[in-house]
């Protein structure tokens, strides 16, 4: 018989990742991947497993090829010809640096109340300094995992 974990034996941690010349979508990849609890022993896909995640430097993150200027973000407004469409260049014009990873983060995440749950536990900060200290968040080394997950300038 498959054991299930227990809602009352979910431990929840906290991690720290860098995203200064981190690669948007490779990013985006591990962090749903810890949102969702998938890189634990004891993953079940209807429970909330996952641990939080705090990252910083958002502002710094990075796009291979042509992205940042030709990919398109689109969204319908649910009229009729209501479809809008933007790309990561203008969105960081507007200082909306964090929707560009929350956005990949989202999309990577499957749908239902339960992800937008998950999607919670992102927490993205402009610079090094965020106020969860007293979690004490454990740092990953992002850019050591592999040596395409950050872009040398």
């Amino acid at each position: 018989m498959t054991p299930f974990i227990k809602k009352k034996d979910i431990k929840n941690e906290w991690f720290l990742i860098n995203a200064e010349n981190a690669v948007v979508g490779r990013l985006a990849a591990y962090i749903s991947k810890v949102l969702r609890g998938k890189n634990k022993a004891k993953f079940n896909s209807h429970l909330d497993n996952g641990d939080f995640v705090v990252v910083t430097n958002i502002e710094k993150i990075k796009f291979t090829g042509k992205k940042f200027t030709d990919k398109i973000y689109y969204r319908h407004t649910g009229h009729p010809g209501g479809i809008k469409e933007t790309k990561p260049i203008k969105l960081i014009e507007k200082n909306k640096t964090q929707d560009i990873l929350r956005l990949a983060v989202k999309r990577m995440l499957p749908g239902g109340p339960l992800a937008k749950k998950q999607l919670t536990k992102l927490k993205m900060y402009i610079g090094e300094k965020h106020p969860h200290e007293m979690q004490k968040p454990v740092e990953l080394k992002f850019k050591d995992f592999n040596k395409k997950n950050t872009i040398k300038e």
